[in-house]
């Protein structure tokens, strides 16, 4: 007994002392405390709002879906959801019609180098006065009078290079009545060239071509802004078309769970009546009931807003005949991929998506516009040539004798155009010469290139922020799509779990072991977790979406040709 009575001892100093051991977890309290009353608290006051307002005793009205027809439906498959929207969707047919517009700027800035091809006709009439006696022939001081017909033709324009030319024929014929003279008609012909080529500054690099070249660029960068604007909507169109085929399945689970109500409603009314089961289980049936008639009608809230939402993505005309439709989706689930790596897919996001190759076009034009502040640094030194060949022939008159003596022309003056042409080359005149400038500071040229190093270091920060939030979205991308995976199967195991139980506080409270409310409350953990299990099911169809938006495949799956695109839009 004495030695019994030690052992407790020693045992109660162990465990008295054991809170104080290092390491060692407080005990918990063997019962709590009676708390402190709690102060009446301080509010403020509540003014009257609106005095003798009540709801309003409103009609049941029809579950309907406002603005459409409510029957037949009309089903749509996702494809076609999609090709409505190449089609037809406003933001695809804008974008569209900005890269025709890119497209045409291309050909507009290559009208630089157009070659301009003018022709010039002229006529002249002169009737001048004598000054002299030998303009008018004679003493009698008559008007002498002259006719010039002139044609001139020719060809001019700019090469790449910065090389301007003109080239140009030019032809006259003139009737003259001046008495001195030794021809009439007489005719001219001649043959010019013009050319200036850049040394230095503007030579292969102007800005003429500066423009053409930034134009190709941006001409790329618009498709590649398209394709990326493309590649979100269909994603919204897809998003949106899984989010109505589950709202069209909540609506479906909502009238089964206010159906089961109903059914539950009427068996507590026929038992009460019975005096088998009490009124109050009758009353709470009902209750129920107005719960799932107000989940049914939310449903359809859902629906029509989703419709609606689709709808605004598949067609630009708000009196398209599809604004009429009742839509139900008709395609089954999305296929499920193998979970890809993270690597595997950044490699072909990097390789696909049309945001990489905008940041290729940001680098590609900030190049450009180096190129060409480093060439208008240089001095301008223009090579300039020119070649006259000035023709003449004419229908030679006799001498006049006398004191302007007997002297004939040459037989090779006799002629007219052609053979004032054909003379072209014995009366010849050429030049050639360079004209070198250079300003004083050369500010405007220093001032360009240190923008356009600027512009390059932005294009190449814009790239690596371009790349990060790729990976950003890939790594979210597969994350999201391993936990929709998941979150389905942990959903379906609580659906079908939920179920059984349900129909087992059916059959208890068949055999009288429950009670109304234990079967409402399964009731409403069944209808739950039919409702997770159904977004879990959307979640992962958007997951898959994601995967195909974030490596690009969405463009080349779904057939996108910039070509077809939004041409449909003003169509009915």
């Amino acid at each position: 007994m004495k030695t019994r009575i030690l052992y407790s001892l020693a045992l109660g100093a162990v465990i008295a002392a054991a809170p104080f051991a290092a390491g060692a977890a407080p005990t918990l309290p063997s019962a709590a405390a009676i708390p402190t009353p709690v102060p009446t608290p301080v509010t403020p006051a509540v003014p009257t709002v609106a005095p003798g307002y009540k709801a309003p005793d409103l009609p049941p009205t029809n579950a309907d879906i406002v603005g459409v027809t409510q029957q037949p439906f009309v089903g749509i498959s996702l494809d076609s959801a999609i090709g409505m929207a190449l089609l037809k969707n406003p933001d695809l047919s804008v974008a569209a019609a900005n890269t025709r517009v890119a497209t045409y700027q291309v050909q507009e800035a290559k009208g630089a180098n157009d070659v301009h091809f003018f022709v010039e006709p002229s006529v002249k009439h002169d009737t001048n006065p004598a000054l002299n006696a030998f303009f008018s022939g004679g003493t009698d001081f008559q008007p002498y009078v002259q006719n010039y017909q002139t044609q001139e033709a020719g060809v001019q324009g700019q090469l790449e290079t910065g090389t301007q030319y003109n080239i140009n024929v030019s032809q006259s014929k003139v009737n003259d009545s001046t008495y001195i003279n030794s021809f009439n008609p007489y005719y001219y012909g001649s043959f010019n060239i013009s050319i200036t080529q850049p040394l230095l500054k503007n030579f292969l690099m102007n800005d003429d071509k500066r423009q053409i070249e930034l134009s190709i660029v941006n001409n790329d960068a618009t498709q590649a802004s398209t394709l990326a604007t493309v590649s979100t909507t269909i994603s919204n169109v897809e998003d949106a078309y899984w989010d109505l085929l589950a709202a069209w399945r909540n609506v479906a689970i909502q009238e089964d769970a206010l159906h089961q109500t109903v059914l539950q409603q009427q068996s507590n009314v026929r038992q009460a009546k019975r005096g088998a089961a009490a009124p109050i289980d009758a009353v709470e049936s009902s209750t129920q009931v107005a719960v799932y008639q107000q989940n049914v009608f939310s449903a359809l809230q859902t629906v029509s807003e989703l419709q609606n939402q689709l709808k605004s993505l598949i067609v630009t005309d708000p009196g398209d005949p599809i604004w009429r439709a009742n839509l139900v989706p008709t395609s089954a689930v999305l296929s499920l991929p193998q979970t890809p790596s993270v690597e595997s897919l950044l490699a072909a996001a990097m390789q696909n998506r049309p945001e990489v190759r905008q940041a290729i076009d940001a680098q590609k034009q900030a190049n450009v516009n180096r190129a060409y502040a480093k060439n208008q640094e240089l001095p301008q030194a223009d090579l300039q040539l020119t070649y006259n060949g000035n023709g003449f022939a004419g229908n030679a008159l006799p001498p006049l004798g006398g004191v302007f003596g007997t002297a004939t022309p040459p037989p090779y003056y006799d002629g007219t155009w052609g053979q004032a042409f054909a003379n072209s080359s014995r009366f010849s005149t050429y030049s050639a010469g360079i004209q070198v400038s250079l300003p004083i500071g050369n500010n405007t040229a220093k001032g360009a290139l240190g923008v356009a190093d600027e512009q390059a270091h932005i294009a190449a920060v814009q790239k690596l922020g371009t790349a990060e939030r790729i990976q950003y979205e890939v790594r979210n991308a597969v994350q999201n799509y391993q936990a929709a995976l998941a979150r389905l199967f942990a959903a379906r195991e609580a659906r079908e779990s939920a179920a059984e139980v349900l129909a087992s506080e059916e059959r208890k409270f068949l055999n009288g072991e429950s009670t109304t409310f234990l079967i409402n409350q399964r009731q409403v953990e069944f209808v739950q977790n039919q409702g997770l299990e159904l977004q879990a099911q959307t979640d992962l169809n958007k997951a898959v979406v994601e995967l195909q938006r974030v490596d690009g495949s969405i463009l080349s799956q779904n057939g996108v040709s910039l070509n077809t695109l939004g041409e449909g839009a003003l169509k009915p």
